[in-house]
């Protein structure tokens, strides 16, 4: 096989096809892998292909040998990420990846040490998880450098994929979670509740175990941090979806679901996300951002983000980002935003 400079795993997910398709619509070659079924997409788009399973560590690190690059859309990342780093690291690869599980944010960001020995960057949650938040909670910071506290809020309509929805499951399953004094802490999901005032119009939210409870905390060092969106009002499903068999039921059911949004769904619907930070003397700075919807935004930020780690020395040992475990923010700047597609930024402000 000749050298590929960079590789898509999970090409045969609904995410993992949408950056494949932007990427070769904008006259990039990455390389499809998968475990299986990536030939019909990749003869498509008139791309290699090739397959692999992340339980053969053997077979992935040749497949990754001659990979300047891999982004990672083979969830659940609980599993995979973990084969897939280890992989990276021992053949120099730099790694992004598209997870929204604050564990698998926890492990990557914890083999800093580990990717700047091997000269290699781990980039976590390069797409919507955590690209929108995780780059306005650092243009909040540098506004007011002091901050103590940190709130976040999205809104994210037009449905989920089979992929989010069924690692939604495990994660509703094991409750909310906030960042109280630099600590993780349990705490009821949606509880607390707030009304935020995105650019649209002011909604109801409640406090969720978002991704930026870890990245926003590692990238700001801020230690109150709570994430909000908009969270169903309790039933009885939800309060059952702790039991492992009723997640077993609920899994299937969104197995017989459509792979993810259409392309229209995407196309008729936008995010919007709300931040603000506070100091210890009660001084506040808020922004807002508006983007495409979710996915559309996943797939821009993962192809640029795969670019950025191409460019500058050729892809290996670094490039423009220093070696080391990063969020999307501390690899390229908050001002990373400014570079996606259809994406406004509202400023900080008093």
């Amino acid at each position: 096989m000749s050298h590929q400079r960079w590789m898509i795993y999970g090409a045969n997910g609904y995410t993992g096809e949408l950056v494949a398709r932007l990427a070769a619509a904008r006259g990039a070659r990455p390389l499809l892998a998968g475990r299986n079924a990536v030939a019909a997409l990749a003869t498509e788009l008139g791309l290699d292909h090739v397959a692999f399973d992340l339980r053969d560590p053997d077979e992935t690190r040749r497949r990754l040998a001659d990979v300047d690059v891999v982004a990672h859309c083979a969830g659940p990342f609980v599993a995979t990420s973990g084969p897939m780093v280890d992989a990276c690291l021992a053949t120099g690869t730099h790694y992004l990846d598209v997870t929204g599980e604050h564990p698998v944010f926890e492990a990557v960001l914890a083999r800093s040490a580990d990717a700047e020995a091997a000269g290699v960057v781990l980039l976590t949650g390069a797409g919507f998880d955590v690209v929108p938040t995780d780059c306005l909670a650092n243009l909040l910071h540098a506004a007011l450098p002091d901050a103590t506290a940190l709130e976040l809020a999205f809104s994210a309509p037009g449905g989920m994929s089979r992929g989010t929805a069924t690692t939604g499951l495990a994660l509703n399953a094991g409750g909310g979670r906030r960042r109280v004094a630099g600590v993780l802490v349990p705490t009821p999901m949606g509880t607390p509740a707030r009304e935020v005032p995105f650019p649209s119009k002011v909604r109801q939210v409640g406090c969720v175990p978002w991704g930026d409870l870890v990245t926003a905390h590692h990238s700001t060092g801020i230690g109150d941090i709570v994430v909000y969106t908009r969270v169903p009002a309790p039933s009885l499903l939800s309060r059952l979806i702790r039991f492992a068999p009723v997640r077993a039921l609920a899994a299937r059911a969104i197995r017989r679901r459509p792979p993810g949004p259409s392309a229209a769904t995407r196309a008729a619907t936008r995010i919007e996300v709300w931040g603000e930070v506070r100091n210890a003397a009660g001084e506040t700075r808020t922004a807002t951002l508006t983007g495409p919807n979710a996915y559309d935004l996943t797939a821009d930020a993962v192809h640029r983000a795969a670019e950025h780690l191409l460019a500058g020395t050729g892809g290996r040992r670094g490039g423009a980002v220093t070696p080391g475990a990063h969020t999307p923010a501390t690899a390229f700047g908050p001002n990373f935003l400014t570079g996606l597609e259809d994406v406004t930024v509202h400023a900080p402000r008093r």
